[in-house]
């Protein structure tokens, strides 16, 4: 009788507690980067921070969108996916915008710097991440739908002898 009486508080208080868990799951990736954010943007110094760690987590996270398609799973993992894409992306605008500021900056210097001892300093060009970004995700993009292609071809015989 009494679990009864207390229904009117335990089913709103259980979908609040699924909901503050679900909100912990999408946005909980996102918190450690947003000091790194903040970090980078008020040095103007990206040195510490790994592209590379961008690029596995971008890659890691299309897949799981990609596998998504195939065999449906929870959407508060399909929403992080999503956000943790477009904050790696963010990140490495920012990273990139840095890099390439402070680059020129050096290549400002080395400049002047061959002007007064009638000396050239070369500094080697850099290419930046972004460039190799589309076609490593539209690789990974093909290999994935390949791959999910012919998975499905051999689940639907076993389903369907």
């Amino acid at each position: 009788m009494e679990a009864e009486g207390l229904d009117w508080l335990l089913v709103p208080l259980h979908q609040l507690v699924s909901w503050g868990a679900a909100a912990a799951m999408v946005f909980g990736g996102v918190v450690p980067y947003v000091p790194q954010y903040r970090d980078i943007r008020r040095t103007q110094n990206a040195d510490g921070f790994s592209t590379y760690v961008c690029l596995v987590l971008l890659v890691a996270n299309i897949l799981r969108i990609l596998f998504w398609f195939g065999r449906r799973f929870e959407s508060p993992l399909l929403w992080q996916s999503a956000i943790m894409i477009l904050t790696m992306l963010l990140m490495l605008k920012l990273c990139t915008e840095v890099r390439v500021a402070n680059e020129l900056n050096a290549r400002r210097r080395s400049f002047a710097a061959a002007d007064s001892k009638d000396e050239e300093v070369k500094v080697a060009p850099r290419r930046s991440f972004l460039a190799v970004l589309p076609p490593v995700i539209a690789s990974i993009c093909a290999c994935a739908c390949v791959i999910f292609t012919k998975c499905g071809r051999v689940y639907s015989k076993l389903i369907n002898p």
